[in-house]
């Protein structure tokens, strides 16, 4: 087959839908020689090793987005005879003939099922059009049975055409002795760490309540380590974070070199993960497969990527956040076979995996 994939998110993103799009085109090329790939995005990047058409987004306040959207991506897909279309952001494709099949991924539900995490902008685009790209899919990915689960209920006309295929995690994510990061930084205590976008849905206040509490209940010095962009609606968590009594053992890291990730999961005494829904929630997998311990709480996707390993907590349960980061800094023989079992259970996913689970389902079209 000849498959178009819509890879804007390379060129305009850098959270959760671009590292998953990176990802997949890498692993296509690496593992999928069965397929032709042409990606259509903003701009050509020479070193990526697979066709590419650019078709640049000029930002005019006239609509030019959605003329590209609409039109001059379909037109290029035409004139390029793909077979089918692949959406990686879950909106789209759009306004092709039928002979072209179209796949969208569905990453999760939150502009549905949690709009008030979403701007106004995002929430009424997704309920306008949503409804109607799933009609029009031959194909709907999903990253997770939760996922699925939600998009059956929500659209019950997605279940016979949905397949689920959990993410992968890169080979760089892997145990390591480095730290550049840490002494970059000046960090010599141990540290809990969090890896995600500041916003609300992440529940990072919650975070900030349980390690003050945490700290009141212990005599020793351990850090807090945020890394990610900051997101919409952070207002509130910014203003508790300067009023913090611990601040100057918190560190705000921000948006961080990819390679120093490995570093900041690998010394943390655990990734707490506060999220109140996810659709995968690729952090918790990247930790544990540098072999560090998970705290989140039991929803949406993440009792399904956490496994038996990850330790869990009701929403907004301080106290039990609290008492698990106690836990594991108690440490002990059960903490560090927690640590191990981890590192095993997170082998089962790769990109290697996704990709032939993607060919499989490609056979279906």
């Amino acid at each position: 087959m000849r498959i178009a994939i819509i890879a804007d998110p390379l060129d305009n993103q850098r959270a959760g839908v671009h590292v998953y799009t990176r990802n997949l085109v890498n692993a296509l090329i690496k593992y999928d020689d069965k397929n032709e790939y042409i990606l259509i995005r903003e701009k050509v990047d020479p070193a990526l090793k697979i066709r590419q058409v650019a078709v640049p987004n000029i930002h005019l306040p006239i609509g030019f987005a959605s003329l590209r959207l609409f039109f001059l991506i379909p037109l290029v897909a035409r004139r390029l005879k793909v077979d089918a279309v692949f959406e990686p952001a879950h909106f789209g494709p759009f306004n092709l003939p039928k002979r072209i099949k179209r796949i969208t991924m569905i990453h999760d539900l939150t502009p549905i099922l949690f709009s008030s995490f979403h701007r106004y902008h995002s929430q009424l685009l997704q309920k306008i059009f949503l409804k109607r790209i799933l009609k029009k899919s031959d194909l709907v990915l999903s990253n997770s049975n939760n996922t699925t689960a939600d998009l059956k209920k929500v659209y019950p006309f997605t279940a016979n055409k949905t397949s689920t295929i959990h993410l992968g995690k890169e080979p760089l994510f892997h145990p390591t002795e480095s730290k550049e990061f840490l002494e970059l930084h000046n960090i010599n205590d141990p540290y809990f760490c969090y890896v995600g976008t500041i916003e609300p849905r992440k529940n990072l206040v919650l975070l900030l309540e349980a390690y003050q509490d945490f700290r009141e209940n212990t005599k020793d010095k351990i850090q807090l380590i945020l890394v990610g962009q900051k997101g919409w609606k952070s207002e509130d968590f910014y203003e508790k974070l300067e009023q913090h009594p611990y601040r100057q053992d918190i560190l705000l890291a921000g948006f961080i070199e990819k390679r120093f990730l490995p570093e900041v999961y690998s010394h943390s005494l655990a990734l707490i993960y506060p999220s109140i829904y996810e659709g995968f929630g690729l952090p918790v997998v990247e930790a544990m497969a540098c072999g560090t311990n998970v705290i989140c709480p039991s929803n949406s996707s993440l009792t399904e990527v956490g496994g038996e390993v990850a330790f869990y907590f009701e929403n907004d349960d301080r106290e039990a956040l609290q008492a698990h980061m106690q836990q594991v800094h108690e440490g002990g023989a059960a903490i560090l076979q927690r640590r191990q079992d981890a590192l095993e259970w997170s082998r089962q996913f790769s990109w290697e995996r996704y990709v032939e689970h993607w060919g499989e389902v490609l056979k279906g079209l």
